[in-house]
């Protein structure tokens, strides 16, 4: 079970509101229309459910430690690996100067999770993380018949697992549901292994949809108040119909047990990363070929965006889907596949469930109105590089942005070598930031280039200011400025204050 742990734990008093008295006819009923009684038991259902949950036993060889102290580490034919050998030998009881050592005896480390049998042939759904590294897998049934497992195939960015086991008789089976459906409040049952404890059943609700617990590209978990402890990774998250709503996969938890916060995978997204296991061995992504930033309000008020959602292009794959169809930098994508790109982390999930080779309609928020292009997605590569080069040293001949708490400089000669950068780079290099500056309370750095002002390019001190001049006739509280640092390019919202005087430096 992977675990999400605060640094700090602090009991929060929630003080009781004065109420205040409303007039009759303003009054709201609260009653839902719908409502449903909490059922009196779960037993029916756990009976029927669990035979389908199994343990997962997993062990990986690893080799021991041997008796005596180890050698540091020190590169291949340094002196130093030698002499310590030399010493180590001397000293290690019974040792002898040059006597080779016996190897270490390997040992077996051994993990336990859970998992759900799919299809009654004996395929079975676990999480990655459960087997990951294993060399034997065994899958126990609730009758305790061990068998063994292979991997069909896994997925680490999602953290699935399909294993398959061989019977000679059916196996019981659940099926996948539609998470989607599930509201918060409504019931859900957890079982599976907890603490290698077989067949445990815990009952709860869904507290939370759409959870980024910064796990990976593709967060939308479903959280549960359903106990769900170590050993309980890869089980079934069950609704009230049997139906597999989600993959028990983390828990936040300061001290490692459940307190009542755990976070499942929605059935949605897992069953198809299930199919493409089944069907290739592997994942096939779809993939738009951009870089993408938050939209925060400050951003969406230097743009003339009422509201700060979507996603902001931070860059642009050459030759990729996105540069194909004409997505620019500094474009925020609003829409993808007449789905509502809400908030930053939306987008690489809907786009990962495209169907490859699909066109697409993008709505963008570009200079100040809504356009529409048609991407062709293509396959997400196996990695994403991105470059970028910076050193600490200042260029000479500075200008001074002092209500940004910046000094910039062109991109001669003279800065390529002293900040390392590229001969493509372009742009206007920060050679000096003011601690107490709007800029360094962004994070902006000296070495960082400044590669648009305001979705414009610029190659000099004076473009940057021309821009800033622009921005304040029409009275923006900030400006937007394309940022190459370190991590690569993205967009940094700047304060403006009620002048920009600029002074050679």
């Amino acid at each position: 079970m992977r675990l999400i742990k605060s640094r700090s734990v602090r009991a929060v008093a929630l003080a009781a509101s004065a109420l205040v008295a409303l007039p009759i006819a303003a009054a709201v009923p609260l009653t839902p229309a719908h409502a449903r009684p909490a059922p009196d038991s779960f037993a029916d259902l756990a009976q029927q459910l669990l035979p389908a949950v199994v343990n997962i036993s997993s062990s990986t060889s690893v080799q021991a430690r041997s008796g005596g102290p180890e050698i540091p580490m020190f590169p291949p034919g340094s002196p130093f690996e030698q002499f310590f050998k030399d010493f180590l030998d001397r000293n290690r009881p019974g040792g002898r100067q040059g006597q080779r050592e016996a190897p270490a005896p390997e040992r077996k480390m051994q993990s336990l999770g859970s998992g759900f049998i799919i299809d009654p042939s004996g395929l079975v759904v676990t999480n990655n993380h459960v087997i990951d590294g294993a060399d034997e897998i065994t899958v126990t049934l609730q009758d305790n018949t061990s068998l063994k497992a292979t991997v069909v195939g896994r997925d680490d960015r999602v953290d699935v697992a399909l294993l398959k086991v061989k019977s000679d008789k059916p196996l019981p089976a659940v099926k996948f549901g539609d998470s989607d459906a599930e509201r918060v409040g409504d019931w859900v049952l957890a079982i599976g292994n907890p603490f290698g404890l077989g067949g445990s059943v815990t009952a709860g609700i869904v507290s939370a949809r759409g959870r980024d617990i910064r796990q990976g590209p593709y967060d939308d978990f479903i959280q549960t108040d359903a106990a769900i402890n170590r050993g309980n990774s890869g089980g079934p998250l069950f609704n009230m119909s049997g139906e597999v709503i989600g993959i028990n996969t983390a828990i936040y938890s300061p001290s490692g047990g459940s307190i009542g916060i755990g976070f499942s995978i929605p059935a949605n997204m897992a069953k198809n990363v299930v199919s493409q296991l089944k069907e290739y061995g592997r994942i096939r992504r779809g993939w738009l070929g951009v870089r993408i930033q938050q939209v925060t309000p400050d951003i969406a008020e230097s743009l003339g965006l009422k509201t700060a959602a979507g996603a902001m292009v931070a860059g642009v794959s050459d030759g990729g889907p996105a540069d194909q169809a004409k997505i620019k930098n500094g474009d925020i994508i609003l829409k993808f596949n007449n789905q509502d790109v809400k908030e930053m982390h939306n987008l690489p999930r809907i786009v990962a469930e495209t169907p490859i080779g699909q066109e697409v309609p993008v709505t963008v928020w570009r200079q100040g109105h809504e356009t529409t292009v048609q991407a062709k997605i293509g396959e997400l590569p196996d990695d994403q590089k991105q470059v970028a080069a910076v050193d600490s040293k200042a260029p000479a001949k500075p200008t001074e942005l002092s209500d940004l708490g910046l000094k910039l400089a062109p991109i001669d000669k003279e800065a390529r070598d002293k900040f390392q950068l590229g001969d493509e780079q372009k742009g206007v290099v920060i050679t000096d930031v003011s601690p107490s500056g709007p800029a360094a309370d962004r994070g902006l750095k000296p070495g960082d280039v400044i590669v648009e002002v305001q979705q414009q390019a610029v190659n000099s001190p004076s473009d940057v200011q021309s821009r800033l001049d622009s921005v304040r006739k029409q009275n923006r509280k900030s400006v937007l400025m394309l940022i190459q640092s370190q991590d690569g390019r993205r967009w940094v919202p700047l304060p403006l204050g009620d002048s920009g005087p600029q002074k050679p430096g």
